[in-house]
């Protein structure tokens, strides 16, 4: 039986009220806490609290369990299942003693939000910037990412996508091995330190989007599977075992992650979140979990009065998950374009490897930029079949797809997690910066793109099980020595200099040669918000040319124009250059080779 859609979704809440503001939000003495927990196959459940083990009773709902013990915040807590425990509490708020050790009692209430005028921001005209709250400063937490969160308002981004941040096992990772879902990563600051961060970047006119994975769990301190039936053998995910969202037991665990998604919008007071994978979750109920989702955001953003919105990063190239449920789609506001980044990365590197082989020419760029995906339904040699689905460039607007130069798959799934920058000329990264923040897609940079950061971005692990480690550190080695790299050459995700040599270095925006891309990013965002054309969410109003090593994208009244070849292309036409990655730049002349320039056209 599902829980009413007004169950709380903070499962401690002592029976006299604690205050919402105050000191520390504490109410003196203590009180009774309520304990809930869902283990429909257990016989007995215990809840052990202060080292002392009370006993729960069956609650209204079936498989549900409840105890009231005196307590208050702070206090550590586990559940015991048929005398086996205790474990940490699946829907824990705090894990202080990381993925293994007792839950803590957390008060969503006693935060002191300083954003109450906060109303968000449309995802429409938007750029984003993607960051690991562990990497992005050398201290690897909120409070200092927040010192650098003027860097980014001065860049001119709306919005803010962290990369996971719930509790995973051990200091550092990518996050996408979570497995306290609803807990934030105590090494990063905990859920006050996401808090603050979050507060800060409202005040600086910053959104903030969370990527969170429903797909799978991480192997270390993932407890789940002892509760109930949270994961299902009929499907398998490239990462561990699948998430039972269709299965016997199901609608627990919907709920589950409904709720999640909630909690994260509404009590950490997010804009938005990025769902990982979500070709990778398997649900043939007639209401897919998406769709569920999307209406459940959809109710709390009329609740809020708050912009909310849902990201999909999926691999199915299917424009149905950001239609309409009345049109047939499943509602979210937007997907990641793979696509979109392989053609233009591929168009500036030449790479052809992998999943790049069928991208490369400008005229696969420029069918990603009137239609999103290249592949449409068409042949995909990567894949050995056919792959996607046509998208209506009259109905579909472009701000709901995701455009990027990098992001953290593209640049960390490297063997050397080399950003492009490491092999291209400046010229070029100019270049490629102008397609993206000009095509007509909400774009995204990822943390250091904006100064061509010459710190890698790699993949690193920090497992504390020795052979769980061994593991990790010998699949890495294998996925890249079969693509023909030198085992030597692979960095070991175990290896905390893996760690290290991700972090950005922030001397680097004040060097002539990382200020001068800085500033680059700097002018075409203001461009993209001074000119409305370059915000159109038409597709239908886009029109591509382009010849072997040029191509003009017109946007409006606006002609950008691209020249990637090494010599001097075609003579611009008559107009005002409103921006040229080249010096001297005039309508008439040639335009350079490897660069790029912005006309408005009489």
């Amino acid at each position: 039986m599902a829980r009413p859609a007004d169950r709380p979704v903070v499962r401690f809440r002592p029976r006299d009220e604690w205050s919402v503001r105050g000191p520390a939000g504490r109410r003196p003495g203590g009180g009774a806490v309520r304990y809930e927990v869902w283990a429909p196959a257990a016989e007995t459940v215990e809840v052990e609290s202060g080292a002392v083990r009370h006993p729960m009773a069956p609650a209204e709902l079936t498989g549900w369990w409840a105890a009231e013990v005196q307590g208050d915040e702070g206090d550590e807590y586990g559940f015991l299942l048929d005398g086996e425990g205790p474990f940490p509490d699946p829907r824990s708020l705090w894990q202080p003693a990381g993925v293994h050790g007792l839950s803590r009692i957390y008060d969503h209430g006693r935060f002191a939000w300083t954003d109450v005028l906060w109303r968000g921001r449309p995802l429409a005209g938007s750029v984003l910037y993607e960051l690991h709250i562990g990497t992005f400063t050398p201290e690897g937490t909120f409070d200092a990412a927040i010192e650098r969160l003027d860097h980014l308002a001065e860049l001119g981004v709306d919005a803010v996508q962290l990369m996971p941040v719930a509790a995973f096992a051990g200091r550092h990772g990518w996050g996408y091995d979570g497995v306290h879902l609803w807990a934030v990563h105590e090494p990063y600051g905990g859920p006050d330190g996401l808090k603050r961060f979050v507060d800060a970047c409202h005040g600086r006119g910053l959104a903030v989007i969370l990527d969170v994975v429903y797909n799978h769990l991480g192997p270390s301190g993932n407890y789940l599977g002892r509760y109930g039936p949270y994961f299902t053998d009929a499907y398998k995910t490239p990462w561990g075992p699948a998430v039972n969202v269709d299965r016997p037991g199901s609608d627990e665990v919907r709920a589950f992650i409904v709720e999640n998604a909630l909690m994260w919008l509404r009590d950490h007071h997010l804009d938005g979140l990025r769902l990982d994978a979500v070709h990778a979750i398997e649900d043939h109920r007639a209401v897919h979990l998406l769709e569920e989702l999307a209406d459940a955001v959809s109710r709390l953003k009329a609740q809020t009065g708050r912009e909310l919105f849902l990201i999909a990063e999926s691999d199915l190239n299917d424009p149905r998950l950001v239609t309409s449920p009345e049109a047939g789609g499943y509602g979210l506001d937007a997907q990641w374009n793979d696509d979109f980044h392989h053609a233009l990365h591929s168009a500036l590197t030449g790479e052809r490897q992998g999943y790049y082989c069928d991208f490369g020419s400008l005229g696969a760029l420029a069918k990603t930029l009137t239609g999103a995906f290249f592949h449409d339904g068409s042949w995909s040699t990567f894949r050995g079949r056919t792959h996607g689905r046509k998208v209506d460039r009259l109905r579909v607007p472009g701000h709901r797809f995701l455009g990027f130069l990098q992001n953290h798959d593209q640049v960390g799934n490297r063997a050397a997690g080399d950003r492009i920058s490491a092999g291209l000329p400046p010229r070029l990264l100019k270049v490629g910066a102008g397609l993206l923040l000009t095509a007509p897609f909400t774009p995204m940079l990822f943390m250091g793109e904006e100064w061509g950061a010459s710190t890698p971005w790699r993949y690193f692990t920090d497992h504390e099980e020795p052979e769980l480690a061994r593991s990790v550190s010998d699949g890495r080695r294998r996925e890249f020595t079969s693509h023909g790299w030198a085992m030597e050459d692979v960095p070991d995700p175990q290896d905390p200099r893996t760690h290290r040599c991700s972090v950005l270095d922030w001397a680097e925006p004040g060097e002539p040669r990382h200020h001068e891309l800085l500033e680059w990013y700097r002018a075409l965002i203001a461009l993209r918000r001074a000119w409305p054309e370059l915000t159109d969410t038409c597709l239908a109003e886009v029109v591509v040319e382009h010849d072997e090593d040029s191509l003009v994208l017109h946007r409006g009244r606006l002609l950008v124009v691209a020249n990637l070849g090494a010599e001097p292309g075609a003579p611009l036409p008559a107009g005002e250059v409103l921006l040229a990655s080249a010096p001297d730049v005039r309508p008439g002349d040639p335009l350079p080779g490897t660069s790029l320039a912005v006309v408005r056209v009489a």
